[in-house]
């Protein structure tokens, strides 16, 4: 259950950061109006890296985790 977990958080980290390499910006609704979202540079290589780092760690958790 662990090794899926961290996995599932991993591809999120990754596809989320593909994301922000690929849109510019975006607009978020709220009630006041849509207000622009950017996102800063570092944050798509970082996102991808550390989901990188998270799936490589889903690897190398044991298939049985004895307590």
């Amino acid at each position: 259950m662990w090794r899926s977990l961290f996995l599932a958080v991993g591809i999120t980290l990754i596809i989320v950061g593909a994301e922000c390499l690929v849109v510019d910006s975006a607009m978020m609704a709220s009630d006041g109006g849509p207000k622009p979202f950017t996102p800063p540079d570092w944050a798509p290589w970082s996102m991808m890296s550390s989901g990188a780092i998270v799936i490589l760690y889903s690897f190398t958790i044991p298939k049985r985790m004895n307590g």
